[in-house]
């Protein structure tokens, strides 16, 4: 009964497969090979638009080079109080940008607030030399707390950056399973509502160490391969990231695998509203906050359940809120135990 995280899942069967098929032989080195060069085109197929793909390793360097390219170090990047790139990667888009600031701003269910943007826009005007320029607007797509930003959400968002100039990021390290949950063209969730370069997950949902900075805008992005490589991310052996991410697009793979961890979330939420459990936010993606007695959460630990304590306002010593995130391994029979020992 692992729920701890979707990074705790192995490598899809698939993906194994190709990194045996693509270490047959030789290949030419530092992305010159065949599966990099397909890579770009299986991509430009799916988002149904001209690309450049970037393929890195983790998702910090995805997040951190694709701001360092649409943000000056004299920038600023608007994003979500609980975003990864605030809270989780350690300074790398400061470092990546040469300085540029992060702004944080709320939201419900981990999505910004338009209005929100606006207030930070007002508050840094445009060509005051002591303030730092807003630059850049991130979103994540699947939220941090499990949400998934509409079409006509992120069309507003953009609408309000781009009354000043603001280049869209989004990081996608769950972009399958808000792509499976919405069930719409890849294209619709990202360049068409004006994304302008997007950081593309993998690991996440089945690939082994594979993510991709996947540039819509070619008037950005100029520089990305000189900053990938001063990062560290341009691999000598390139066609094992390449052949993941390959085998991961191969025949919709990636949508089936977050279908099913969102069904495994669905089926856990619908189990945990029968057992009175209260959801602050109602599940779209793989993850899921119920707070739960505090007795249940002790006697889930000790039934062998992993999952990560999640203190969110409305907490108290009786009534504690965790996260929970199923994989594209979890089971049918993990959700039943769980629910189990919950019900007991």
């Amino acid at each position: 009964m692992n729920f701890a995280s979707d990074n705790t899942a192995g490598a899809a069967p698939e993906i194994m497969a190709a990194l045996q098929c693509v270490n047959e032989g030789n290949a030419v080195s530092y992305g010159g090979d065949e599966a990099t060069a397909r890579l770009k085109a299986r991509f430009a197929e799916i988002f149904e638009h001209e690309v450049d793909v970037f393929p890195v390793v983790t998702g910090t360097a995805a997040n951190a080079l694709s701001l360092a390219a649409i943000a000056p170090p004299y920038g600023a990047v608007i994003c979500h109080e609980l975003s990864h790139i605030h809270l989780d990667e350690c300074g790398a888009p400061e470092m990546f940008s040469g300085g540029a600031k992060l702004l944080p701003v709320g939201g419900a269910g981990g999505k910004v607030d338009p209005a929100a943007v606006k207030s930070v826009l007002d508050a840094y005007p445009a060509g005051i030399v002591h303030h730092v320029q807003p630059a850049a607007l991130s979103l994540t797509q699947s939220t941090e707390l499990g949400a998934v930003y509409s079409v006509g959400e992120i069309a507003a968002l953009a609408g309000v950056a781009r009354t000043r100039g603001l280049r869209l990021h989004m990081d996608g390290a769950r972009f399958a399973n808000a792509v499976a949950n919405l069930n719409v063209p890849p294209a619709e969730l990202t360049w068409k509502v004006g994304i302008d370069i997007l950081s593309f997950g993998a690991t996440k949902n089945g690939a082994l160490a594979a993510e991709a900075v996947i540039v819509f805008n070619r008037d950005i992005g100029s520089d990305l391969a000189f900053r990938r490589k001063r990062a560290g991310h341009l691999l000598s052996k390139m066609r094992f990231v390449s052949a993941q991410l390959e085998a991961y697009l191969e025949d919709g793979l990636w949508l089936r695998l977050a279908a099913h961890a969102n069904e495994m979330t669905a089926r856990l939420a619908q189990g945990l509203a029968a057992a009175g459990a209260e959801m602050p936010v109602a599940p779209q993606a793989n993850e899921i906050f119920p707070r739960l007695p505090a007795g249940a959460v002790e006697r889930l630990r000790s039934a062998g359940a992993r999952f990560h304590p999640w203190p969110m306002a409305g907490d108290s010593a009786e009534f504690r809120t965790i996260r929970l995130v199923t994989s594209f391994q979890t089971t049918e029979d993990e959700i039943g135990r769980f629910l189990a020992v919950l019900g007991a």
